[in-house]
Parts: structure tokens; sequence; C-alpha cells
């Protein structure tokens, strides 16, 4: 018996999720807060975690925890919360909610779950391909696309992913005002972003927007939400699996974010720390390296090869994102988490010895 041949031919079709082994590497290729916790506030929470009963299943709709998220986001009274295991849960609920029939559609470049999600799901899925120049959404391409296709579910990436850019605020607003299903405004950089689609959400009853606190600092945690109209969100509840944040994220989570002071200001110093290296990319011949609302820098290299220099870098222990092999407007492209001042210098360096063949 072939045992493969159980499983559904998109499955089989399907490359798994690839994540680098970054040991002994300066690890810039995950868009994570590159700073721990103080040691007061480590303290703090330590106690804070005694008082979890191991022994009990958590509270299934995390009150306190979101009490705390609507506090911290502003969040409007009559928009309600779901929570998910990280981003990915969510977007994994919000799809098997759909019939077989649905179509995804998204702008590509783009967070690439969004369609490994759909496909293991045996949804059709349609990328709508960015402006080339300009990584902006193409505006006649989307709502054709939208008036062909119908989609159940629209995901537009706030700033985008891997592009590190914002989307023309109207242009979003159109794509609600035109879309017969939902629009998933994902906000998963927020704290770096001036700019949020929260505010619009009594607006738009089609409209929900999705945070994660990964960016933030909490990557570990493994802790994603979702805001919008509470009908929509009753649906979603039936296909979200019971108890699905842990005790330990659920106290963890609710004290990291009655203290995000300390998150606050470092997320300030990544934003600082994002124009110097910005600026430092601008400046190095042979590079095309794009403005960015997120915690990441996208860069085209013209003359070298994306996959050498991405080699170099390996061999003088920097770890960042090769995206040429997704081809297409990322071709020989790389992307850069921001780190520490000290772990940006070592990659800016490492870099140009890249870029002059000194290795």
């Amino acid at each position: 018996m072939n045992t493969l041949s159980l499983f559904r031919p998109e499955i089989l079709a399907m490359s798994a999720y690839h994540v680098a082994d970054a040991s002994n590497f300066i690890k810039l290729d995950a868009m994570e807060n590159p700073y721990g916790w103080p040691e007061d506030i480590q303290q703090d929470w330590l106690e804070h975690l005694k008082n979890c009963p191991m022994n009990r299943y958590p509270d299934p709709e995390a009150k306190d925890l979101c009490k705390a998220l609507r506090q911290s986001n502003a969040l409007p009274e009559q928009s309600s919360l779901m929570l998910g295991n990280g981003s990915d849960e969510i977007i994994q609920i919000l799809m098997m909610a759909l019939p077989n029939s649905a179509t995804v559609l998204a702008p590509e470049p783009g967070f690439v779950m969004y369609k490994q999600v759909a496909q293991s799901l045996g949804l059709r899925y349609q990328g709508v391909p960015l402006l080339a120049n300009s990584f902006d959404l193409d505006m006649p391409a989307m709502l054709e696309a939208i008036r062909t296709l119908q989609p159940s579910l629209i995901f537009l990436a706030y700033p985008n992913n891997p592009t590190g850019n914002l989307f023309d605020t109207q242009a979003i607003k159109d794509i609600l005002a035109t879309s017969p299903g939902l629009v998933v405004v994902d906000e998963a950089y927020s704290p770096f972003a001036d700019a949020s689609f929260i505010d619009e959400l009594p607006n738009y009853q089609n409209l929900l927007v999705m945070r994660t606190v990964s960016k933030l600092g909490l990557a570990g945690l493994r802790l994603g939400y979702l805001t919008g109209n509470p009908s929509i969100l009753e649906q979603l509840n039936k296909v979200r699996l019971p108890y699905n944040i842990n005790c330990l994220t659920q106290i963890t989570a609710s004290f990291a974010l009655q203290n995000q002071h300390f998150l606050l200001a470092q997320t300030e110093t990544i934003c600082q720390q994002r124009s110097l290296v910005l600026t430092a990319l601008q400046a190095l011949p042979g590079i095309t390296a794009y403005s960015s609302a997120a915690n990441f820098i996208l860069f085209k290299l013209l003359i070298k090869s994306a996959d050498d220099v991405f080699a170099s870098l390996k061999k003088q222990g920097i770890l960042i994102k090769n995206l040429s092999h997704q081809g297409g407007m990322l071709s020989n492209s790389l992307r850069v988490t921001i780190g520490k001042p000290e772990e940006n210098q070592a990659f800016l360096k490492a870099l140009t010895i890249a870029l002059t063949d000194q290795l």
C-alpha cells in the first residue's frame, strides 16, 4: 500500500515552510525584536507566573488578556476580539470557515502563509502582482480581480511583508467598498508604523484587523489576535479550538502589555536604527534599498548575485533572509531584520566585504 496516496494532491505538491538554523549566527532573518527584558521586569514577571494553575485548563476566553489587548490597542468597544496561537492560526481559522469553492486573494509579493494555508486547505488562491517599481497596489488589477473572482477573503499586509511599505489608505478603502467578502488588514508590524485601520472598524462591516505581539518583542509567546464585526467573529470562534491560548501565554502577555513601557522604548530604538541602516544601505554601490515602515529592510542586488552575497554573509556569521528564490519582483533580493546597533554594524561591515569580494 502506498501510504502517500492517502494525502490530498495539493499537500503532496507543497513544500514545508523552512526555518533556517540560526545557531552561532547574528540572527537578522526573522523580524524579531533583538532585545531581552530588563532584570527587574523579569523578576516581577516570574512572581506573576507562580500563580499560574498548571493543573487546570486555561481560561478559554482569555478574559484578562483580552482586556489588556483592548486597552493597549484602543480597540473600539463594538468590535469583538478573537485570539490565536500566532497570526498563522488566525489565518488558518479564517480559511477553514470558508466553503471549499472559496477564493482567497492577496497582493504579491506578500506574506507567504496566505498562499501556504490556502493551498493546504484546497482553496483557490489568487495573487495580484504589486507595481514593480514602487510595490504599491495595482488598483486596476486588484479591482478587476475582485469583480471577476468575487473572493471570499482578501489579505492586505499593512505594512507589507517583505517589501516594508504601507499601501495607500484610500486604495484599501476602495477595496473594502468593492469586496463582496472579508478584507483582513494584517497589521503585524504596527509597532513600527504610524498607521492603522483600527479606527476604521466601525465604518466597514467586512473589515477585520489582525495583529500579533511577536514583533513587539513577544515572539516566543505565539499570540495573534483578530478584531472586527462581532457577527463574523462569532462564526470564526466555532472553528477555533478550545483552550488555544495556554495559561503561561495569557499571564505573560497580560503582564507585558500592562508594563509595556520598556517594549515601546525598544521599538523606538529599532525605528531609529532602521533609519541609520537604510541610509547606510542606500550609500552602498550596486544596491537598491527600499524604505520601510516595518522592522526590516528589503534590498536588491544590482550587480552581485544575491545567492553569493547571502553565502558570504553566512560565512561571516550573519544570517539574513534570501528572497531571490521566490522570483519575480524579489529576484536577486535580500531582507535584513533590524537588530541591535552592534549587530547592524556587523551586518553592514560584512555586506561591504561581500560586495567587494574581499573575503
